[in-house]
């Protein structure tokens, strides 16, 4: 059962950049499709980008195309999220998940999470 654990939070004014990272406990982290999402205060959780288990594919919410990158070192078990250009409204607790091959199914493993707060 693969462990996750988020860093690289923190508080950043409008307009700055953050990278989350995701270190995974599984040596077979490679057979794992991954994903970033979040939940702000009163709000549903909600999916921000998904990588499969090679990094091949991607997607991304609306939301945050062309500011977000997530990316993968599967050498390094690591899972990222580059933040740039962030908005108030990115303020949430940013969670990674995983879920084994063949990635049809729900994300089984999730982090405790990393809080992002960005202030004007």
């Amino acid at each position: 059962q693969v462990q996750l654990v988020e860093s690289g939070g923190g508080s950043v004014q409008v307009g700055g950049s953050l990278r989350l990272s995701c270190e995974a406990s599984e040596y077979t982290y490679s057979r794992y499709c991954m994903g970033w999402f979040r939940q702000a205060p009163g709000k549903e959780r909600e999916a921000v980008a998904t990588i499969s288990s090679r990094g091949a594919a991607t997607t991304y919410a609306e939301s945050v195309k062309g500011r977000f990158t997530i990316s993968r070192d599967n050498a390094k078990n690591t899972l990222y999220l580059q933040m740039n250009s962030l908005k108030p409204e990115d303020t949430a607790m940013y969670y990674c998940a995983a879920k084994t091959l063949p990635c049809t199914m729900a994300y089984s493993f999730w982090g405790q999470g990393t809080q992002v707060t960005v202030s004007s």
